[in-house]
């Protein structure tokens, strides 16, 4: 199984991206996982998007081609990045890749609450007419990790409970995938 994985924060040390590096490492038995460079996609454009540069024609091609897809996303202003939105815009036009896709949304911040806002914010997106990803079910597996500076050390999470979570529900993501 193939799982591209979008991460919303381009920040150095983003815990976001040290979620998506532990699950790549934690679960490389149960799939391979490439992480998407959405930094490198210009600003979505109207007037390009039948005529996308090569960086937008390969984000595309390698969404269409991975079975699943994961989306790691730090809180902004109570919404998701404008990074991922820009990456999420073109996903939603012409071939649309995400169209029937299973899609995993997850955060991580250093705030009580986790990314709640972002998520539910993302799923909107996700349920779009343009988007229509499958998401995965919430009810029990939703990853909302808060105070992030506790629960990560040495680019990789290491809190045991929130571990021991995600292995359940990354089993889950899985079975869920493979049914669609």
């Amino acid at each position: 199984m193939k799982i591209v994985a979008l991460v919303g924060s381009l920040r150095k040390g983003s815990f976001n991206m040290q979620l998506v590096k532990t699950i790549e490492q934690r679960y490389s038995h149960l799939f391979k996982l490439e992480i998407a460079d959405i930094g490198s996609l210009p600003h979505y454009n109207e007037d390009d998007e039948k005529t996308p540069s090569e960086v937008v024609k390969q984000f595309k091609q390698q969404i269409a081609e991975a079975d699943a897809v994961i989306i790691s996303t730090p809180e902004f202003n109570w919404s998701v990045p404008g990074v991922l939105q820009n990456a999420l815009d073109w996903t939603s036009r012409v071939d649309r890749p995400l169209v029937g896709k299973p899609v995993l949304p997850m955060g991580a911040s250093q705030g009580v609450l986790g990314t709640v806002r972002a998520q539910l914010h993302l799923r909107q997106v996700l349920m779009s007419m343009g988007v229509n990803a499958k998401i995965m079910p919430p009810a029990g597996n939703e990853i909302f990790i808060g105070a992030a500076g506790q629960k990560f050390a040495d680019g990789a999470l290491t809190d045991e409970p929130t571990l021991q979570f995600l292995d359940q529900v990354i089993d889950r993501f899985v079975a869920f995938a493979k049914e669609q």
